[in-house]
């Protein structure tokens, strides 16, 4: 049998743990922040995202078959911020530069930039994790990527 662990214990240790950060976009338009992003194959190449069941940005990846990811540079944290919060999707693009896109849009300042198709998802526990088909790249700005560790957002 399972050793319990709390969601407490867990969210504890893995806020010990660096993790990076993008803005999850699709066309609608809509974005969040994840700390999820993870590289899965070179070839073919595969990104994955985990997404909480009851999120938003679930079922709205699943209508677009896609999402685009913005790598947030070091001095991104107002950005991150911004798109962790609960925002009507309308309100949350005022004032934020973007690129539009197929995926989603892309925004600036990032440090690099993939454009996805969903391969295929998987339930895991209260999210589901997307493997997305990396179909472009864009490098960005060659600075420090954004990290989020023990609550903060801080310069990698």
């Amino acid at each position: 049998h399972r050793p319990v662990v709390t969601d407490e214990e867990l969210r504890s240790a893995m806020r010990r743990f660096p993790s990076g950060i993008a803005v999850l976009t699709v066309p609608v338009p809509y974005g969040v922040t994840i700390g999820s992003l993870v590289s899965l194959s070179l070839e073919p190449a595969l990104v994955g995202v985990s997404i909480g069941r009851d999120a938003q940005a679930l079922e709205l990846v699943r209508e677009a078959g896609g999402f685009a990811l913005s790598v947030l540079a070091g001095d991104q944290a107002a950005l991150a911020q911004h798109f962790a919060r609960s925002v009507p999707p309308i309100a949350q693009w005022e004032g934020v530069a973007a690129q539009a896109t197929a995926r989603g849009p892309l925004l600036e300042g990032a440090v690099s930039w993939l454009e996805c198709a969903v391969d295929s998802e998987h339930p895991a526990g209260d999210h589901t994790f997307f493997v997305g088909a990396v179909e472009r790249v864009e490098l960005g700005r060659e600075e420090p990527g954004l990290v989020y560790r023990d609550g903060r957002y801080l310069p990698a």
